[in-house]
């Protein structure tokens, strides 16, 4: 019986001691493709994206109710910068070749500490308007954890300016790092994006659009928001700021 014991409690460590060794699992080396900045992918191409800025040249890109692109503004390190020149009005440029209605925007971003720039659309030019903010929404962009005075939900980053507050809870980074912002827009609805997160949503010229715009804000601009296809537009509101990686596609 001892026998019979023994060998039962033996017979696990022989099968184990005469199996074959284990196979290490070959691992899939996968390299990461590094897509160079302001650049596009064969598949975004063909999607219909473009560039609005090469990295290089500004072409295209001119000062708001000008006809050159502005001492203001250079080129840095691949990035369009704003040198902090401008104010409430002047230093803001467009890209003016053309003009878009429904897009999808994407752009990289960084601004300097208590920094605050902007990102406008459907921006129309005309002697009357002052800026491109007297038409065009605006992407917030600002310095949300350095600003010197407290924000109202409305004026913080990735908000819908003056009409829909961002929800940016987990991405927000501090002044001086890079940003992905997406602007989706559609007149059967629209979207703001920053590090990945949906910021807002809304539909625009909608009921509730339409009361937001009427609410007093924009009381001093009866064209605000009117046009509804028009130039984009980067704003120097008088702080440095970096923008690259700007590309679009019509929707």
């Amino acid at each position: 019986m001892k026998n019979k014991i023994a060998w039962a409690l033996a017979l696990p460590f022989l099968i184990l001691s005469c199996s074959p060794e284990k196979t290490e699992v070959e691992e899939e080396i996968v390299e990461e493709i590094v897509l160079p900045d302001n650049s596009l992918t064969e598949d975004e191409k063909a999607l219909g994206w473009m560039l609005l800025f090469d990295g290089e040249d500004p072409a295209g890109w001119r000062a708001f109710n000008g006809t050159d692109f502005p001492e203001g503004w250079i080129v840095e390190d691949g990035a369009l910068k704003a040198l902090g020149t401008g104010g409430d009005i002047g230093g803001d440029i467009v890209f003016a070749p053309m003009d878009f209605e429904q897009f999808e925007l994407e752009f990289t971003w960084k601004i300097a500490p208590g920094g605050n720039s902007g990102v406008f659309y459907h921006v129309v030019e005309d002697p009357k308007y002052k800026a491109p903010y007297e038409t065009g929404p605006e992407y917030q962009v600002i310095d949300q954890l350095g600003f010197e005075s407290p924000l109202e939900d409305w004026q913080s980053i990735a908000s819908d300016y003056a009409m829909y507050p961002g929800d940016v809870e987990g991405v927000v980074k501090s002044a001086g790092e890079w940003n992905v912002s997406k602007i989706i827009f559609r007149n059967d609805g629209a979207s703001y994006w920053l590090n990945g997160k949906k910021t807002l949503e809304f539909v625009p010229y909608s009921e509730d659009w339409t009361a937001r715009r009427n609410s007093g804000k924009w009381d001093d601009f009866p064209d605000y928001a009117i046009a509804k296809r028009g130039l984009i537009s980067l704003q120097d509101h008088g702080s440095e700021a970096w923008f690259k990686n700007i590309k679009i596609r019509p929707l």
